[in-house]
């Protein structure tokens, strides 16, 4: 009987860890019905009792216009056919985090024309939502037609992974070639070939001009590669994007251009130096063709993902155009949450694209939504206004949060970036070199030791928010190997001083400011190649799936029976040494004694 009882203590404690009882819970994302799940996303702070939200009904209050649809591109814009893509489907992609790389890819989520896609053997925190007819997904088999290297799930090799033996082994099915959208191929590929080099700008970094080689081409698309620097910072393009420029373009418009990590004279960088030493060719100017401007103006509504919680589409208006991008605010929305993107950047849609698509649509911030929700934080719900409790600041493993510590919108967590660690750290080099000079690593740890103090203190909130959950966690994981893994990799083994790491910008108000570099405009200042030694790239420590001190407890029982004592060395040597001595002096006596016996007959023959 006792023992029975103590099953049933367990089964109430994992359950109470699973649910939403405590008030700093993390819930993390179950199996869910995708009918409730839409329902759950849908529902807004609207009561019943009033009448539903309506585009033309706001538009008409608010004597605003909708972004016309012809300046919405192929991928923006309402889709042709319907999303016939099924849960637990799998396929092949692009990691958006390592852009040069193509995963094995699983259907984990269908909302509308969306898809949230798992990357299969590592954790849910790296999921990431696509359309259906997003040009980063191809059917299974697709790399191995097109020569493309394919990345197996975590555990298998890449040269033994097999489709038809993976999806058996998974009782699943893999996505039919007719859910994909026929991609367009052109001249493209014959104008940028692999290998090729050209300028291009730093989308992380949009105040410079780098370096950089054609790394890839599929169909009219290739992937922009920065000489010397980790994928991360990769991108791809078309002939018609503003951000890259034939060789020469920067000499020729007086702009600074970036030369490769590691180059023995940076400031004086020759292109047909560089290019001979590498045996390589430039793009020619005549297969750049960019783009005109986009059209959009200021105040013009349109349905946007929320990059900070991509699992909503919210309403949304154009705050201020440059031109190739906007800056996107979410109606009823306090102006920090405002964020720049590129016009033709596939999550925006025009007005009716949820309706057609069948997206819920998050209508606007009200004063009489914020005081319902205000009502609500007392039930536990988040209590940053405007905020329903879903999302997490972790990403799709957590379906929603119930404090300021996982909220996305929250102000310990607005002001940053969700930092993720590097699924591939623990396959790949990792360094946390200082850029450019690595003789100031102290001195620059030191200050940046000192700008952290505030996020260390953040981060130490929220491990205490988080520490009684980690049995949950490992529980309920549900991947081989989705334990994080930390860092960023290099392409090759490199040495202290070539280990460097380029700084990512972030999306504060002074950083929203800059503007893109084209051939029109302002000449932009280039940051002092001295003041980038100060940057780091911050990796955030991820907890552990399994019992740290247990672990530390097995580590150093280890170190001490697998390592003589340090006493018993010295005594050792000490052995040695006296041994080595005797030796030493019995070979003395010998020669003395010996001498002595030799020198007798000679005497006596003398006389």
């Amino acid at each position: 009987m006792q023992a029975e009882e103590k099953k049933d203590k367990k089964k109430k404690v994992n359950l109470n860890s699973r649910g939403v009882t405590d008030e700093y819970c993390l819930r993390e994302r179950p199996k869910e019905d995708p009918a409730k799940m839409k329902n759950k996303v849908s529902t807004s702070q609207v009561s019943g009792k009033k009448r539903p939200w309506s585009w033309e009904h706001y538009l008409g209050e608010e004597v605003a216009i909708a972004a016309p649809l012809r300046l919405f591109t192929e991928y923006q814009s309402f889709p042709h056919g319907r999303n016939s893509f099924k849960v637990g489907m799998r396929l092949e992609g692009i990691d958006p985090l390592h852009p040069s790389m193509f995963c094995v890819l699983s259907v984990a989520e269908v909302i509308g024309y969306r898809l949230r896609l798992h990357i299969d053997g590592y954790s849910e925190c790296y999921d990431f939502w696509v359309n259906a007819d997003s040009p980063d997904i191809r059917p299974a088999g697709w790399c191995e037609e097109t020569g493309h290297k394919l990345h197996p799930p975590k555990g298998y090799k890449a040269n033994e992974f097999n489709w038809e033996k993976y999806l058996e082994a998974c009782n699943a099915q893999d996505a039919p070639k007719n859910l994909f959208k026929a991609q367009n191929s052109t001249t493209t590929t014959v104008r940028f070939q692999v290998g090729m080099k050209l300028e291009a700008v730093d989308r992380k970094n949009p105040c410079l001009v780098c370096v950089a080689t054609v790394a890839d081409v599929t169909d009219n698309r290739f992937l922009v590669h920065f000489d010397n620097w980790d994928d991360t910072y990769d991108y791809w393009c078309d002939a018609s994007s503003p951000y890259i420029h034939p060789v020469g373009w920067c000499q020729d418009h007086g702009r600074p251009l970036t030369a490769p990590q590691g180059h023995p004279n940076p400031e004086h960088f020759l292109w047909e130096e560089y290019l001979e030493d590498n045996g390589a060719s430039a793009v020619q100017s005549q297969a750049f063709c960019m783009k005109p401007p986009h059209n959009f103006q200021v105040n013009m509504r349109l349905e946007v993902v929320d990059k900070r919680n991509p699992m909503l589409i919210r309403v949304a208006t154009i705050a201020d155009i440059e031109d190739y991008r906007v800056k996107i605010h979410f109606d009823g929305w306090h102006e920090k949450f405002d964020f720049w993107v590129d016009s033709d950047l596939p999550d925006l849609h025009p007005v009716g694209w949820c309706a057609r698509t069948g997206h819920p649509l998050e209508p606007p911030l009200t004063q009489t939504g914020l005081s319902d929700l205000k009502s609500s934080v007392t039930q536990g719900v988040c209590p940053t206004p405007g905020c329903r409790g879903v999302g997490h600041i972790k990403g799709a493993k957590y379906t929603g949060h119930h404090s300021a510590f996982g909220c996305p919108y929250s102000d310990i967590n607005v002001k940053k970036e969700a930092v993720l660690p590097d699924r591939l750290g623990g396959e790949k080099q990792i360094t946390f070199v200082p850029v450019l000079f690595v003789q100031k690593t102290k001195r620059l740890c030191a200050e940046d030791e000192e700008d952290g103090k505030e996020e260390e203190d953040e981060e130490e909130e929220e491990e205490e928010e988080e520490r009684g959950h980690r049995d949950t966690r490992a529980m309920l994981s549900g991947y081989e190997g989705a334990s994080r893994l930390r860092g960023r990799y290099s392409s090759g083994p490199r040495s202290a001083a070539q280990a460097l790491v380029k700084s990512e910008q972030r999306d504060d108000p002074s950083a929203q400011g800059h503007k893109l570099l084209s051939p029109l405009g302002k000449r932009g200042r280039l940051p002092s190649r001295l003041a980038q030694s100060t940057k780091y790239l911050r990796m955030k420590e991820e907890e552990e799936e399994v019992e740290v001190n247990s672990m530390m407890t097995e580590q150093s029982g280890y170190e001490i029976r697998s390592q003589p004592r340090p006493h018993n060395q010295h005594i050792l040597a000490l052995l040695l040494l006296l041994l080595l001595l005797l030796l030493l002096l019995l070979a003395v006596v010998v020669v003395l004694v010996n001498v002595p016996a030799c020198s007798e007959p000679g005497g006596k023959s003398r006389e």
